[in-house]
């Protein structure tokens, strides 16, 4: 009996997935962008020389509707003056509303990077990240604030994890609203013709 090779096939379907989740219908509150950077922590110690700055204990990193939260958060500033942050915890968590929506893009891992320049937050181990009733999980998951398009993979090269592993998503229909212009029957099979149409 020959052997069927069924990696290409859950590739595609893997990234049929993604493509899905990946589509870009609104973005991340644009605003956070120009709003200042607050940290809150029990503890911090300020490294001007080499521009790092490393908050320990509750650590609370805010910017705009931007919330990232960790034991600790490591703020590293380039000589452009854009931020690279780095939250660790078990688990670190991130949160941002998406522009001109109710809704939050919410993100959780043991280590989680913000970046400023780029506009890009990293999950990296127990990746979890979750748009509406939308989820993926992942060892890495990459999300960009800019166009919110996430990208997961199987393994993380940078926490050194390369066992194979799968990426998990959960998506959603999104739900269906009614036309108001439509012919609808009642309970009795007779038409209601909305107001002004008869």
């Amino acid at each position: 009996m020959s052997e069927v090779n069924i990696y290409p096939m859950q590739n595609r379907l893997l990234l049929l997935i993604l493509l899905l989740f990946c589509i870009p219908v609104s973005y991340a509150e644009r605003a956070d962008r120009e709003k200042p950077i607050n940290i809150d922590a029990d503890q911090v110690v300020v490294d001007d020389a080499k521009q790092i700055s490393t908050f320990v204990g509750k650590v609370v990193f805010t910017q705009g509707t931007m919330v990232i939260r960790g034991d600790k958060i490591v703020v590293v500033q380039d000589k452009e003056g854009f931020k690279l942050g780095t939250a660790y915890g078990r688990t670190a968590s991130f949160r941002q509303k998406r522009e001109g929506l109710n809704e939050y893009v919410e993100g959780y891992a043991e280590r989680i990077e913000y970046d400023t320049r780029a506009d890009t937050v990293d999950f990296y181990v127990q990746a979890r990240v979750k748009r509406s009733q939308d989820e993926v999980r992942g060892a890495h998951i990459t999300y960009n604030s800019k166009t919110e398009i996430f990208q997961a993979d199987s393994k993380s090269a940078a926490s050194g994890d390369n066992t194979p592993k799968r990426v998990h998503a959960v998506l959603h229909p999104k739900p269906k609203t009614a036309d108001a212009t439509e012919v609808q029957p009642n309970k009795t099979g007779a038409q209601i013709i909305p107001a002004g149409q008869e």
